[in-house]
């Protein structure tokens, strides 16, 4: 696999997001409130549609992830940003064809890099459900600090689940 970058979303990424979720719809929809058997190219759209604009405001940071070649993979990103206690969480996806091969892992690494150059963040989250093993690793190899299990924190699709928190602190 080519070397794995990060860079801002475009309003003209909505069928390389929709493809991607699509494909890996039976891994996504399990932890992924966003994503549902139904999902559309429109939902692609409109989303992008307002984190496009919202990157440039400075109120998420949400990237694609591509290969050296443009070839998308997934996304990740800074968002839920708390600007009074300087913190944010990080979430992340890999479509299905790329998983298991580190791409999760280096795009967290990059975004939490991204995210203390940039912004005066102090504290990144990651959040997972207790049940997301693969998502937990993610957070486990890219460096995050495993805090504690939060109870009955996310609700997936209708059902309620326990979170592990992970964080990165700027050094």
């Amino acid at each position: 696999m080519n070397g794995i970058h990060i860079r801002p979303y475009r309003l003209d990424d909505a069928q390389a997001i929709w493809t991607a979720a699509r494909e890996s719809l039976a891994q996504l929809q399990l932890w992924m409130p966003w994503c549902h058997a139904n999902y559309s190219i429109e939902e692609s759209r409109s989303w992008l549609a307002v984190q496009v604009p919202a990157f440039h405001q400075r109120t998420t940071f949400e990237f694609a992830i591509t290969t050296d070649d443009g070839t998308y993979l997934g996304g990740c990103g800074l968002n839920q940003i708390d600007a009074l206690n300087q913190r944010a969480n990080l979430g992340y996806w890999v479509r299905s064809s790329a998983a298991g091969r580190g791409v999760a892992t280096a795009a967290t690494r990059l975004t939490r890099d991204w995210g203390f150059a940039n912004t005066d963040l102090m504290r990144i989250e990651v959040l997972v459900a207790v049940g997301n093993v693969a998502s937990r690793r993610v957070a486990e190899k890219s460096g995050a600090a495993y805090e504690g299990t939060l109870r009955s924190r996310l609700l997936v699709h209708g059902t309620r689940h326990d979170a592990a928190m992970y964080a990165f602190i700027r050094a």
